[in-house]
């Protein structure tokens, strides 16, 4: 009489294969992924800033016949500073909620107003000044 029983379940060795490739393929996929993350994530500063200069920053010149001071800074966007100095403020501002714009890493802009040469800053994932790779500052002169 035979055995009626049936092999159920994998062998040790049928696992190993398998747990050895699916890290043989983590090994060679984990390189390409790793730092897409950081990439992105500067990419999307870029993005910010430049929107914040061609959008509010471009509406407070238009209104105001030029941009906040360095002193000023950002804040301007949110807040009129001096309403001797800008009698055409937007009554709303020119940020959309009025909430302060805010780098990938949670921290704000900064913003320099070199005699109309707008200038902004993120001091990127190390969160401060300078830095090499990926925690390079990121400046909006220097965005694709």
């Amino acid at each position: 009489m035979q055995n009626k029983r049936s092999k159920s379940g994998f062998s040790l060795i049928e696992l190993m294969i398998v747990i050895v490739i699916l890290g043989l393929l983590a090994a060679m996929v984990m390189p390409a992924l790793t730092g897409k993350g950081e990439e992105a994530k500067r990419d999307l500063v870029c993005v910010q800033m430049k929107s914040l200069y061609n959008g509010a920053l471009d509406m407070f010149k238009l209104n105001n016949s030029l941009y906040p001071s360095t002193e000023e800074g950002l804040a301007a966007l949110v807040k009129n500073p001096d309403e001797e100095k800008y009698p055409n403020y937007s009554s709303n501002g020119y940020l959309k909620d009025n909430k302060m714009p805010k780098d990938s890493w949670g921290d704000e802009f900064i913003y320099v107003n070199d005699d109309g040469t707008i200038e902004m800053i993120s001091l990127g994932a190390d969160r401060k000044e300078g830095g090499t790779k990926e925690s390079k500052d990121i400046k909006m002169s220097e965005c694709k």
